[in-house]
């Protein structure tokens, strides 16, 4: 398996990126992990470690697209950069998957342009995970399309079975669509399209969920528009980092709440290791020709090194072959004459 990532992508690049695949070379000695970026830097960081890994190469990449950076704009000037390249190694076999924790258009626009599209597919999804009371469950999309027709949320439901069977271990998925009510009439008209679409599906399509249910536990599949999707993901990040902060300001307080918090120091240590988001590394774009797995700007080591587990989870369970297939069953499902009354 050989993963292709992106040194210089991310807040804390190069330093932390380097240090995600040491840790990942440690835990994945079969896998070979390149890094994409200026040899100079990373050959130094790979030198302070004093760790000598025969699975990490590095391929040379003269320049970074920036955070701020238009991700087209930025593709265009800059051919050599250091996303742009990793992706180019998928596209050319080089690789087998793509990680990257830089600008997220810039990701999503070059494994878009390059390696297209899985056939059947016309959108791809980037597949969040989130934790809840009784296990994981997957959001898609969470922000790779903005704009979506109903065909595009059903691509993402089906894509979301597969992940869901495949990567979370359900036998069968239950799938959601989101919206503003769990009446099949309520939402807008995109939702409600999409839910005559899905109703006439093989999937364990359970009808709408509202935003509530996303951490309920209440589907295993949860679909959305893109724009829904990523204030979905942001809203959760702030609640969580809001009761952090919370808490910790109200259990400082007094000495007395300071005794309490000490006596119930490790239940918050296990509830911030299930909620910590670099425990699950990244998110992969369902639904291209190839892996991509899409890392949070901010990725530690930590979030690194696992991107690069899930990455090779998804390419070892050959996912892609999955939507495949189960998309040209699903359509062959929707191609059925509608029952009449």
């Amino acid at each position: 398996m050989r993963v292709a990532l992106d040194a210089m992508g991310g807040d804390h690049a190069p330093e932390a990126i380097v240090e995600g695949a040491l840790l990942a070379a440690k835990e994945q000695p079969q896998t070979q992990i390149i890094l994409v970026g200026d040899k100079n830097r990373i050959a130094s960081l790979l030198g302070r470690a004093q760790e000598n890994h025969s699975n990490i190469i590095i391929h040379h990449a003269s320049q970074v697209i920036g955070m701020g950076e238009s991700p087209l704009l930025g593709l265009r000037q800059k051919k050599d950069s250091s996303i742009s390249v990793a992706v180019q190694m998928v596209k050319e076999g080089k690789a087998d998957a793509v990680v990257g924790a830089g600008n997220t258009g810039a990701v999503v626009a070059a494994t878009k342009l390059k390696l297209r599209f899985l056939e059947c597919i016309e959108r791809p999804a980037i597949a969040t995970t989130f934790r809840h009371l009784s296990g994981i469950s997957v959001l898609l999309d969470a922000g790779a399309n903005i704009d979506c027709t109903p065909r595009y949320l059903f691509e993402f439901a089906v894509m979301g079975n597969v992940y869901a069977k495949e990567i979370l271990g359900r036998s069968n998925p239950r799938v959601g669509l989101l919206s503003i009510g769990e009446e099949e009439g309520k939402g807008n008209e995109l939702t409600k399209e999409t839910f005559k679409l899905l109703e006439r599906t093989n999937l364990n399509f359970i009808g709408n969920v509202e935003g509530r249910d996303v951490l309920s536990g209440t589907a295993d599949v949860i679909v959305c528009d893109g724009f829904v999707g990523n204030v979905v993901l942001k809203v959760g990040e702030s609640v969580a980092a809001f009761f952090k902060e919370m808490m910790k300001k109200e259990f400082m307080a007094n000495p007395v709440r300071k005794f309490g918090a000490f006596l119930l120091s490790g239940a918050f240590r296990s509830i911030a290791h299930k909620t910590d988001y670099s425990e699950y590394g990244g998110a992969p774009l369902i639904g291209v020709k190839g892996t991509c797995i899409i890392c949070h700007g901010s990725s530690n080591p930590k979030a690194i090194k696992n991107a690069i587990r899930v990455a090779t989870e998804f390419v070892g369970h050959n996912v892609n072959t999955h939507i495949v297939e189960a998309m040209k069953n699903q359509l062959a499902a929707l191609a059925q004459p509608t029952p009449t009354a």
